[in-house]
């Protein structure tokens, strides 16, 4: 945190345009990506797709959360976007999610790993948040590596090991 502060105080108006960039969801980074791609406005765009201009402010930001399901349609529909970009948007939108609801036959273990999260979540790094996302998708690179066989070790005879 200290570090963005002196970073943001210290730099031109293009670097505290990146930091804040770097603060928002992927939803939002990607929607402003593809508005720039498509040398589009924002008021351009929410005339092309039905909404306000102050609505995809506030989604380019971060202040609202991710959009409905209707808004990346008309997005999709309104920018014409290949099915890839479709893709990356509908994903961006997932994990843009801001809230989590466990099922009611969840076990113990895990509300106890979502409350320690919750308390840690306001001060983690940036790095601390990849090294826990890698671990939670630890089990899909684990199942798809073929486990080294295991070497057992041979015992020694007593003549073997002279002492």
């Amino acid at each position: 945190m200290l570090w963005h502060a002196y970073e943001a105080a210290t730099s031109t108006a293009a670097n505290v345009y990146r930091l804040s960039r770097e603060t928002v969801s992927p939803f939002a980074t990607l929607l402003h990506e593809l508005r720039m791609r498509h040398d589009v406005r924002q008021n351009e765009l929410a005339e092309l797709i039905g909404y306000d201009q102050t609505y995809i402010s506030a989604l380019e930001i971060g202040s609202k959360g991710p959009p409905t399901a209707e808004f990346v349609d008309r997005l999709v529909a309104g920018l014409q976007l290949s099915s890839s970009d479709e893709m990356a948007l509908r994903n961006a939108v997932a994990e843009s999610e801001r809230k989590l609801t466990l099922d009611s036959d969840a076990p113990e273990e895990l509300y106890r790993m979502v409350a320690a999260l919750r308390r840690r979540l306001p001060e983690l790094h940036p790095a601390q948040a990849r090294l826990i996302r890698e671990i939670i998708n630890l089990p899909d690179v684990v199942s798809r590596e073929a486990p080294e066989p295991v070497r057992r070790l041979r015992r020694r005879r007593k003549m073997e090991a002279p002492m």
